[in-house]
Order: structure tokens, then sequence, then C-alpha cells
């Protein structure tokens, strides 16, 4: 077995759907036994959810003349991924516009929002209801409103609102880590139907429902001792990418 944990037999052990447990559990691990940072997981998942979307959607493949994307950030992990999600397709020539209607007061998020508005990234101030102005302005919506923290707070508003304006968008979706309006555990077989799914470190049990067109797992940074400890059996990335698709 080689340093970077990936075994180089013939068979690979199938690949493990998580529980919500147990992707808590994992993400404890990392925090208070490696000393993995919060911010520095906020910007590692970040950068790989950017990466992911460049390589589905290249800026020369997208229909509209400029590089639209509507990033929708939530008040919680999810919504902070979203936000250097959309700084790093800033970087990549891509023009995203944010969506963050509820802002946490968490000085970490509070400096995400900063680099991204310092990087001239626009913020909307209201969601149109009117479908059909997100589909002309738009070559992509990535989702990253709930992710596994934040279920309960699918019925409250203004969630409830946008996601029922998500569900009526038809340009292609984007969700980070699971759908917003998913249950981590069941699914949601009448909910967002992303056209790219980005299972964060591993992917959660939500995503065997899946069938859009493509599946990303972004795990290359767990160290091999929390991948053998709760048997991810994460597939083998190739180079030095730091998403691979399932």
């Amino acid at each position: 077995m080689s340093n970077s944990g990936f075994e180089t037999k013939d068979e690979q052990e199938p690949l493990r759907f998580i529980s919500k447990q147990e992707a808590e559990a994992l993400e404890t691990e990392l925090l208070e036994d490696y000393r993995f940072g919060k911010q520095q997981l906020i910007e590692i998942m970040g950068h790989n959810c950017a990466m992911a979307v460049t390589k589905v959607y290249p800026l020369k493949t997208l229909p509209k003349k400029q590089p639209t994307v509507l990033i929708i950030c939530g008040p919680e992990v999810n919504g902070a991924i979203g936000l250097v999600c959309a700084r790093n397709l800033r970087t990549y020539d891509y023009e995203p516009t944010i969506f963050y209607p509820k802002r946490s007061l968490d000085n970490m998020y509070k400096d995400l929002t900063i680099q991204c508005e310092k990087m001239d990234i626009p913020f909307l101030s209201y969601l149109p209801t009117e479908v059909q102005l997100i589909n002309d302005a738009y070559n992509l919506v990535v989702d990253a409103v709930l992710g596994v923290e934040a279920n309960s707070e699918e019925g409250k508003e203004p969630w409830a609102t946008i996601l029922g304006i998500m569900k009526q968008i038809k340009i292609p979706i984007i969700s980070l880590d699971i759908p917003s309006d998913w249950d981590v555990e069941a699914g949601n077989t009448e909910g967002i139907k992303p056209e790219v799914l980005i299972s964060l470190s591993a992917p959660k049990r939500c995503a065997v429902q899946f069938s859009g067109k493509h599946h990303f797992v972004a795990g290359r940074f767990l160290p091999y001792d929390i991948q053998k400890k709760f048997e991810l059996n994460l597939p083998k990335y190739s180079g030095t990418e730091c998403v691979v698709e399932i």
C-alpha cells in the first residue's frame, strides 16, 4: 500500500454511501483529531467544487455569450462552500453572481463574503420569481443552499420559496454535497433534479437516488487512516486531480 492510500489491486471495493451520522463523525474527526481548520476544509471543498464545474462546463461550451453562473448560498457550511466556489470560478474567468439572502454573522462567513465583493462578484438583492429570467440570464445554477447540517431549514422562509423556484429552473443545476431539498438518508424523488452532484468527502446515502448526468466525489484530501476507518473505498483519482467522476 502506498502512502497515498490508494490500492493497486485490480478489484476495488464498492464505494460506500455514508449516513448523516457518519458524515458528522468524519467531519468531527478531521477538525478535532487531525486539526484541520473549519475554514481550511471549506476552502478545499469550494475549490474542488469549482474544478468539477469547469470539467463539465468548460467556458467554450457554455451556450450564452457571457459565462454567467448563479450561485445560491444558504446560511451555513454549504453556503460558505458556495462562496469559495464562486471566488474560484471568478479566477477561471467565469462570471458568477451570488444570491445570499440570509448572511451569517460569523466572522469567517463575513470574510468570505468580502473576498467575493472585492473580486467584483455581484450579489443579488432578491431571486426573481419569474424563472424564465434566471434561465435567460445564466448558463448554470450552483445549489449551495442546504447541506447535511441544515435540512431542518427546508420548510422555513426564505428557503421554501427559493427551493420552489429552483425546482422550476430549466438550465443545469449543480448541487454541492446533497440537493438542497433532499433528505440526507432518504433523498427526495420529487425534489430538485440536478444535472451534476458533487459529493464532498464521500457520497451520502441519498446520492443512490441521483439520476443526473455527472456525479463527482471530492474526497482526495482525506487522510488515508480516515478513509480506512470509515471504509469509504474512495475511487482512484487520476494524476493530480482533486475530484473524480463515478
